[in-house]
């Protein structure tokens, strides 16, 4: 086990202690605002001192938290206004929270349906007036998506079935909600000799919730828990995988979602390999015509066309976090251990542009705002 390990597992496994307590309260509601508005190019969530918080990025890398909290906050989801932001807590986590992104203050925070904890994504929809949060149930793993009111302090106002067990991400996408039900959890007791995933990508109608179709891969990839999305403006779809097994066998991690169907990326095996097991988020730069996987464990990051063509990768530590930047073929990319990089790719090959360290321990996600 390396550093980096320690470091991100250390901090799960405090969350994760805390997060039993369902009503955790989050420090920084009542703070100031900041006497300038933050200037936020992107938005991502990071470890900060004991805790947790959102944070927002400046377009020179610089970065500010907003408030403390004490579970892990994950996926960062900006309001089509600009003006606000949701971030939210991952599995076993039960808080999600509200803030505003210039002046840097905390305005609210809600939690999941009884009997449930949030799965670490959640996504505006009707412009900013609906929020959609994947949460799992706790006893039985199942996956429910439910619709919110923002106006109404994010009630409940309907909720469906994801149609899986332990969704994770999920994002509306070609006319439909996509959400990817990674299965078993892997690294929990449940997934401990588990050679099965259970995984699956489901399509939802967007409106009704209705279940239009899942999409699973075959039983030699049956091992592979499917976990993040991202998708471009024409609904162009990826998914990024997690493996069950660390057997050595190099199983591709990486999945176009066509149709009712899952198409593998290319890349040579040594590759995969090196991502070891793991993708832990996944990205299409502001073209729509690249893509980017990161791998904390494996400590690079690499790109793909969209087609599927493997371009190339190249060393983080601890890097995880990606986001596009406002340029074809570029995207931020963050790690464990405070570093934010720019990388490019000329469709050919994978360089570093520009390059800051001494930032927080980020976690594995990081939003461009304003696409």
């Amino acid at each position: 086990m390396g550093l980096l390990d320690l470091t991100r597992r250390s901090l799960v496994g405090t969350f994760a202690t805390l997060a039993a307590a369902p009503r955790v309260l989050f420090a920084g509601g009542a703070a100031h605002a900041r006497d300038h508005l933050l200037d936020a190019e992107w938005l991502a969530t990071a470890g900060v001192g004991d805790g947790f918080a959102p944070v927002v990025l400046a377009p020179d890398f610089a970065a500010t938290p907003v408030g403390l909290g004490a579970q892990r906050l994950h996926w960062v989801e900006p309001s089509p206004d600009r003006r606000t932001a949701v971030a939210v807590a991952r599995r076993p986590g039960t808080m999600a929270v509200l803030f505003d992104r210039r002046a840097g203050t905390v305005l609210a925070g809600f939690e999941p349906g009884e009997g449930r904890v949030f799965s670490g994504h959640g996504r505006f929809i009707d412009g900013g007036r609906r929020f959609l949060a994947v949460e799992i149930e706790r006893d039985t793993g199942e996956g429910v998506v439910t619709r919110r009111v923002v106006e109404a302090g994010f009630a409940i106002e309907a909720e469906w079935a994801s149609s899986g067990i332990g969704p994770h991400d999920m994002l509306p996408a070609g006319g439909a909600l996509v959400v990817a039900n990674g299965g078993v959890e892997p690294h929990t007791p449940e997934a401990v000799g588990a050679e099965i995933a259970g995984a699956s990508i489901a399509r939802l109608d967007p409106v009704t919730g209705a279940v239009r179709s899942v999409a699973a891969l075959g039983d030699d990839l049956s091992s592979l828990s499917l976990r993040h999305l991202t998708s471009g403006a024409d609904g162009f779809t990826v998914v990024a995988a997690q493996d069950l097994l660390a057997d050595g066998i190099a199983r591709p991690l990486l999945y176009a979602v066509e149709g009712e169907g899952l198409r593998a990326f290319d890349a040579p095996d040594e590759e995969w390999r090196g991502l070891r097991t793991y993708v832990g988020s996944v990205c299409l730069d502001a073209s729509g015509a690249y893509v980017a996987a990161a791998s904390p464990r494996g400590n690079r990051v690499a790109l793909w066309r969209r087609d599927g063509r493997f371009l190339g990768s190249l060393t983080l530590v601890d890097g995880c976090g990606l986001a596009p930047t406002r340029e074809a073929g570029q995207f931020l990319a963050t790690s464990g251990l405070g570093e934010t990089v720019l990388i490019a790719t000329d469709g050919e090959g994978v360089g570093v542009v520009a390059r800051r360290s001494g930032g927080p321990r980020f976690d594995n996600h990081a939003t461009l705002v304003g696409l």
